[in-house]
């Protein structure tokens, strides 16, 4: 299946496969949204349908609510749920703490709210969503519509004080329309190139009337999958300071393996 993808879709279906490996019988799943999450979700229908295996899912968007009916994963509400055993999700950038900016596809607050209802959190990447200092991406903010300029103009006020190199902030669209989340907010995408310190812009953001939630997920995320185009996966673990490089094969299966501190 991997030898018949392209090279930034193989690095996603890799890290997807290895981190649904973390999966076990009876866990409740928070499934991320997003390319990469995808792929995940597609390889846990699989694992449901060929292994048997038994999963409550709880999903971080409509979309992703959809695809796992799709595929045959069991899909219940966050209050359904309780807890969550593990989430797996992606990310737009990633530091060396973990540190992410999430919410390209504008459900970072379900995403943030899911995440943190876990006992674990897992980010799956391709190898360029990797980066020295967060920033390069647009840092998504949700705001409610009412008053969402006064919010803009608030936000762009507190980043002439933050440690950012850029200040500009656009109105995410779908067309000629704003951009409407799952739950019916906007989203504001902040282009500040880097972030100095992503923990106190985080703060501040939240502080700012009209902001429902920040896509900066600082503390947040326990491990991270990379995936690269050639089959390689490293698998890093924040807290135990491990990394363990594998290989898949074309046919996914795991070739080698080695651990280092």
């Amino acid at each position: 299946m991997t030898g018949k993808l392209s090279p930034i879709d193989n690095a996603k279906y890799v890290a997807a496969r290895r981190a649904a490996e973390m999966v076990q019988d009876g866990m409740r799943v928070g499934l991320g949204t997003g390319s990469t999450a995808a792929w995940l979700v597609r390889r846990l229908g699989e694992r449901v349908r060929d292994e048997g295996l038994k999963i409550k899912g709880v999903p971080t968007s409509t979309a992703t609510a959809q695809l796992a009916r799709e595929v045959g994963i069991e899909v219940v509400s966050l209050d359904q749920a309780g807890w969550l055993d593990l989430t797996i999700d992606g990310a737009d950038e990633f530091d060396g703490e973990l540190s992410l900016i999430k919410g390209g596809g504008a459900a970072l607050l379900q995403e943030k709210i899911v995440a943190t209802a876990s006992d674990q959190m897992v980010v799956i990447a391709d190898a360029g969503k990797e980066v020295e200092a967060l920033g390069a991406f647009p840092l998504p903010v949700e705001v409610i519509p009412f008053g969402w300029q006064t919010t803009r103009t608030l936000i762009e006020e507190a980043l002439d004080t933050m440690d950012v190199l850029g200040t500009s902030v656009t109105l995410r669209m779908n067309g000629e329309a704003p951009k409407i989340t799952d739950e019916g907010n906007h989203i504001l995408d902040l282009h500040l190139q880097r972030i100095g310190n992503p923990r106190q812009l985080a703060l501040v953001l939240n502080q700012v009337p009209g902001v429902v939630e920040n896509g900066l997920f600082i503390d947040i995320c326990d491990k991270v999958v990379i995936g690269h185009g050639d089959g390689r996966v490293e698998l890093r673990d924040i807290n135990e300071g491990t990394v363990e490089v594998d290989e898949l094969g074309d046919d996914g299966e795991n070739l080698f393996s080695d651990l280092a501190d």
